[in-house]
């Protein structure tokens, strides 16, 4: 599987959708914009010019994307959790799943971007909340996917609670909308998905992917759950850069990123492949 994260900022509809549209016509499988309401270029609470930059949203962009595609799997990477209640996150994922006939995936993160926060008046936790509101939405998150038609969900939790919650629609596929949980957090993140998540999401090196999936099988034998079930993916910059001397100062010590001449990111491509193909199992819906 294949697939490629839009950029949100300084680009208009009609640009995305030819991507898109390409994307759909060639052999990518999956389409997934970002979840940020200015770009993500800096990692502190400094106000900076860049956020004058049309940034279009990315649950309403995915919306119209679901809707000029019939093939290409969806997805936003990732949805930060603390910028929506998730039972509201599951109603946006569920109706768009409708839209485009069982293609979403629901990513989740516990958030990060301190400036986004306060420039919107949101709450920002310490890191230790928002991994305990992750944990606690992932298992919201995959109650309400995996209710039975006609059944109402009731949950208690430090953070979110639902009442008698009826899930409709429940989506627009035969199976359950999966749920992605993107991080490389050994002790928190990793154990949430190994409790809730179908598929694992990390930016890594191979070497490091390889860790990680051994530290989520530890976390899966703890809870009684079979590593196998959750598929591993990962996200890396992709770049073609002819000049190696370039692509060498772009890459810095990732040397794994798959920044260079069209060969090298083809053989990075490889190392990524040899590694998933290891820890992989079959994907949900079959992706």
């Amino acid at each position: 599987m294949f697939g490629s994260q839009l950029v949100n900022e300084r680009a208009t509809w009609d640009e995305i959708k030819a991507v898109v549209e390409a994307m759909e016509n060639g052999r990518w499988t999956s389409v997934y914009a970002y979840d940020h309401f200015i770009p993500p270029w800096h990692r502190t609470a400094d106000i900076e010019e860049l956020e004058h930059y049309v940034t279009l949203e990315g649950w309403s962009l995915l919306a119209a994307v679901a809707a000029v595609t019939q093939r290409l799997k969806l997805g936003i990477l990732l949805s930060g959790n603390t910028y929506r209640n998730p039972a509201l996150a599951d109603t946006m994922a569920a109706t768009i799943d409708v839209v485009s006939h069982g293609r979403v995936i629901m990513v989740i993160g516990a958030g990060w971007n301190v400036r986004e926060h306060e420039a919107n008046g949101w709450d920002f936790p310490s890191l230790r909340e928002r991994s305990d509101r992750l944990e606690e939405a992932a298992d919201l998150m995959r109650r309400l996917f995996h209710a039975k038609p006609g059944e109402r969900v009731d949950f208690d939790g430090d953070y979110y609670s639902l009442k008698q919650a009826a899930f409709a629609p429940a989506g627009g596929g035969d199976k359950p909308i999966p749920i992605m949980v993107g991080g490389t957090g050994e002790k928190r993140t990793l154990r949430t998905l190994a409790r809730y998540g179908d598929i694992m999401n990390v930016i890594a090196s191979p070497k490091q992917v390889a860790h990680l999936a051994e530290v989520l099988a530890r976390h899966c034998e703890d809870v009684g759950r079979d590593p196998d079930e959750i598929r591993k993916t990962v996200h890396v910059p992709i770049r073609i850069v002819r000049d190696e001397k370039k692509a060498a100062e772009l890459r810095g010590d990732n040397d794994w990123a798959m920044v260079g001449p069209p060969q090298y990111v083809i053989d990075r491509i490889g190392d990524f492949l040899d590694v998933c193909l290891l820890y992989t199992s079959p994907s949900p819906r079959d992706e």
